[in-house]
């Protein structure tokens, strides 16, 4: 059981940066409101005197979803949604203590971070263009199914754990109250991607292991070295 990027994904992305971090033992006790706090300050530094369009994480992501088809200011990577929501409300709602910590590090580095409940995924995940026949079960229940060619999070049952790529992922796997193992995901595509997902990646690391004193296991991803065993 892996997690990994298709082929064809590394070959038409060249440039993409992604880290991954598995976690056992979370659960929906803890206490994050400090990290939350400090990472969300660094986010409001960064957008002081200009909005998340102008920052360059962003801004490549924008670049990319224009290319596959998708007009930016209507699809937004996930990153660019919590930036844009947090500049204007000041804050974001708090759901469970590891998504908040997730989504306040993607804002401190606007880098899109998702969190996936590996309960819910069979067999292997890969990130590749759809066929159109897999099925994404949205937040309100309802299914789905993706266009073809466009990127999800696609399990070995055919369902599809995020469209658009980083777009939107799926509420069949969000992590809930239940959860107990958790796979983390960054992705990013501007020009110091690598240098930031690395840092990102350990940042998450580490707070994983101070918040549930757990042990995660991580891994920066390449094109000549894709996969990350999930088991």
């Amino acid at each position: 059981m892996y997690f990994q990027h298709s082929a064809a994904m590394w070959s038409a992305h060249p440039g993409l940066a992604a880290g991954v971090v598995r976690v056992e033992g979370v659960d929906a006790t803890a206490e994050v409101g400090e990290q939350v706090a400090r990472y969300s300050a660094i986010a409001a530094e960064r957008l002081s005197g200009r909005t998340e369009s102008d920052l360059p994480e962003i801004q490549a992501w924008r670049r990319t979803f224009a290319a596959m088809g998708f007009k930016p200011t209507q699809y937004r990577c996930a990153s660019e949604a919590l930036l844009r929501r947090f500049r204007k409300e000041g804050e974001l709602p708090r759901i469970h203590p590891l998504i908040d910590l997730c989504n306040a590090i993607s804002l401190a580095f606007a880098v899109p971070v998702a969190a996936i409940d590996l309960a819910r995924v069979t067999g292997d995940l890969t990130v590749r263009p759809a066929a159109g026949d897999e099925t994404y079960e949205t937040f309100s229940q309802e299914m789905e199914n993706p266009e073809p060619g466009e990127v999800v999070f696609a399990d070995a049952a055919g369902r599809a754990h995020a469209r658009r790529w980083t777009n939107r992922q799926s509420g069949y796997s969000a992590v809930r109250a239940e959860t107990s193992t958790v796979l983390v995901v960054a992705e990013a595509l501007h020009d110091t991607a690598a240098t930031d997902v690395a840092k990102l990646t350990q940042t998450v690391s580490d707070e994983l292991t101070a918040i549930w004193h757990t042990t995660p296991t991580s891994a920066l991803l390449t094109a000549t070295n894709p996969r990350f065993p999930l088991t």
